[in-house]
């Protein structure tokens, strides 16, 4: 039970002792003097909103400020260590709001020790889960330096569900995990916040996850995403590449820029050449285009899962279409790729041109345009892009042939 004129007369001491009158606090914490003088005389609390900032100020931990009291500073807390389980439970009660979700198969909320789904699916003879986890990379460490806390999310959720996508599942729910070294509300709120709201767009669900506070391990300041989904499939209909024959047609979707990969090279360029930061491509500045958030493909390919009409399709990440599409291609064929359909943003022409970076290193590195494969049949190209189209450009840019290469390069991208 808390004691208000206990915790009145806390502040008021703890107040002094660092040298504050009542307006200097209230400046601080960006309130009225009036309310610091309702709490010292037992009339009124401070909001749960400012209690982790007046600890701060005050030098002692919220725990100390709703008791009342100093702990013995000989002792040992949680707080001492640096986590306030009174301001993380708060966290946790506003985290709740983002893991509402009308998906009935999610059977319980924020609270118990794990999370319950459904898996029932009576309209799948042979159900499959497809599992995945993933991180945005070092692309994080720019989206918290620059202001993109939200977008970051949907850059890591849009990348899990392409990932499963391409082996032709539905995403159902992920579980995400932030570290960091201490709690932020305003932050842990905003990367909740997008991570539930990138689920949504992908029509899954966010079940729950972990916050784990690490004061010690990871600076103050830092956060370090990642996240799990669990995606359902019928056995026969899974997308795996083995129904590529020779003949059939390389499709590339296109991609908004970087998507998530490639920044370690991009950071390495902005060290060495910080003016860059601030140039304009195409009415964007650099850093604008390179915080794009990753496409999301599922919607686009959803349409024309379980209808044998992809035979085999890429998620063009790290390694380029070189180092994914050839995890799709059987043994014995080889996907011949002309580059110089490729239809290449201006983003990568800045990078390439502005680092002197080889194509080899751009194809190697990034997806240069190309977000997504699609294999299909010729026969069935012409409806696959039609499809297509109507979400992002897609266009032919290669043939499967008998080869032992599996991915292999003609002519030169044209940068111009």
């Amino acid at each position: 039970m808390l004691n208000s004129m206990k915790v009145g007369n806390f502040i008021m001491e703890k107040r002094k002792a660092v040298g504050l009158t009542q307006q200097q606090l209230a400046d601080k914490l960006n309130i009225s003097f009036q309310a610091i003088s309702k709490w010292e005389n037992g009339t009124a609390y401070p909001n749960i909103e400012i209690l982790k900032d007046l600890a701060i100020i005050l030098e002692v931990s919220v725990d100390e400020i709703l008791s009342g009291s100093e702990k013995n500073v000989e002792g040992l807390s949680y707080s001492k260590a640096g986590i306030d389980i009174t301001y993380t439970n708060s966290i946790k009660r506003e985290m709740s709001m983002h893991l509402e979700t009308k998906d009935k198969r999610v059977l319980n909320g924020l609270g118990p020790f794990a999370s319950l789904y459904d898996i029932k699916f009576p309209d799948i003879k042979n159900p499959v889960l497809v599992l995945k986890s993933e991180e945005p990379g070092s692309k994080q460490k720019l989206a918290m330096e620059y202001g993109y806390t939200e977008s970051i999310c949907h850059d890591m959720i849009n990348h899990l569900v392409n990932d499963i996508a391409v082996m032709g599942a539905k995403p159902l729910a992920v579980l995400d995990t932030i570290v960091c070294g201490n709690a932020e509300k305003d932050t842990i709120k905003s990367l909740v916040k997008g991570v539930s709201e990138a689920c949504k767009e992908n029509e899954c669900s966010l079940v729950g996850g972990e916050t784990s506070i690490q004061p010690f391990v990871v600076d103050a300041g830092v956060y370090v995403l990642t996240s799990s989904i669990a995606g359902i499939v019928d056995k026969t209909k899974v997308i795996d590449g083995s129904a590529i024959e020779e003949g059939d047609s390389v499709l590339a979707v296109a991609s908004n820029g970087l998507h998530t990969n490639g920044y370690s090279l991009v950071r390495l360029l902005m060290d060495k050449m910080p003016q860059i930061k601030l140039d304009k491509i195409d009415g964007l500045t650099f850093i604008e285009q390179i915080m794009k958030p990753h496409t999301p493909y599922y919607k686009a390919v959803k349409a024309m899962l379980g209808k044998d009409i992809i035979h085999g399709m890429a998620h063009i990440t790290g390694g380029g279409i070189e180092g994914n599409l050839c995890r799709v291609i059987p043994e014995g064929l080889s996907a011949r790729i002309d580059l110089s359909k490729l239809r290449i943003p201006n983003i990568f022409k800045y990078i390439r041109n502005s680092g002197n970076i080889g194509d080899e290193e751009m194809l190697r590195t990034f997806n240069c345009g190309v977000g997504f494969n699609v294999v299909a049949a010729q026969k069935d190209k012409d409806k696959v892009m039609k499809h297509m189209n109507q979400f992002y450009d897609c266009y032919e840019i290669g043939i499967i042939e008998t080869g032992e290469q599996k991915v292999v390069f003609e002519n030169r991208m044209n940068w111009l």
